[in-house]
């Protein structure tokens, strides 16, 4: 079979798995609409905050935060999938019977995609019903989307290279917990400018920063921090694939 072949037997098996099974689909659909919820709506008064200067309403401002959310953790939920198909043993026959490997992890990449693709039309039509300001063009969306999607992407691909790595799903917190300090050390709730003491500077060295930043620029129409945004998300995926394809060569060498 050929890397293609092995990939969409990957990815058709992986989301007709979570599609048809609530308990694997709804967790990752509930959690950010749970922070879209309490973010936007119990935390709305921040906007009037004395030097908060954006240009879009705080609804669209918090939004941009849970897309980016809901892609990193797609990509994590999937990693947990992946650690559960070496649990159960299907990981190992998936090995054996596919002499094209990558082709497994790039099917595991266009499940997560998937399943992210899925939430992000929920949570998109659920902003746009509660009536998100959207102050940018079709180019402008096509950007913030883009870089969700290298967020899912590279979440993925990290949280891959742990499941490949252990094969058990007691490491889910391994694969989770990193990427949740990475996302709430970034500027959540105020504009990077509003931020003081120790966290404005871990959040400037935060490569998350960049691409909350840039998403909510193109969000409000007034694109900014766009290559640095961009450069940020395809580093990650670059650093990531290296991890995840290390992972892979460890779960080939445990056979």
């Amino acid at each position: 079979m050929s890397v293609l072949q092995v990939a969409r037997g990957v990815a058709w098996r992986t989301l007709h798995v979570i599609v048809t099974t609530p308990s694997l689909l709804l967790p990752g659909m509930l959690f950010p609409l749970f922070f879209f919820t309490a973010f936007a709506g119990g935390l709305s008064q921040v906007r009037e905050v004395p030097g908060f200067d954006y240009a879009g309403d705080y609804t669209s401002f918090q939004f941009v935060f849970v897309l980016l959310q809901s892609a990193a953790f797609g990509g994590v939920f999937t990693g947990f999938g992946i650690a559960r198909d070496f649990e159960g043993g299907f990981g190992k026959r998936l090995l054996l019977a596919s002499p094209n490997r990558l082709g497994i992890l790039l099917g595991y990449a266009l499940a997560a995609l998937g399943r992210w693709g899925i939430t992000a039309a929920v949570l998109t039509a659920v902003a746009l019903a509660v009536g998100m300001d959207v102050g940018g063009g079709p180019v402008d969306l096509v950007g913030l989307y883009t870089l969700a999607l290298l967020v899912n992407v590279a979440a993925l691909l990290w949280a891959s290279g742990i499941a490949l790595r252990f094969r058990t799903i007691q490491v889910g917190p391994l694969m989770q917990m990193p990427v949740f300090l990475l996302l709430f050390f970034a500027p959540v709730y105020v504009p990077l400018a509003l931020l003081t003491g120790w966290i404005e500077t871990v959040a400037r060295y935060n490569p998350i920063t960049y691409v909350l930043e840039a998403g909510r620029g193109f969000m409000s129409g007034a694109p900014t921090e766009v290559a640095l945004a961009f450069a940020a998300g395809l580093g990650l995926i670059t650093v990531f694939v290296v991890w995840a394809l290390r992972g892979l060569r460890s779960a080939e060498a445990a056979g």
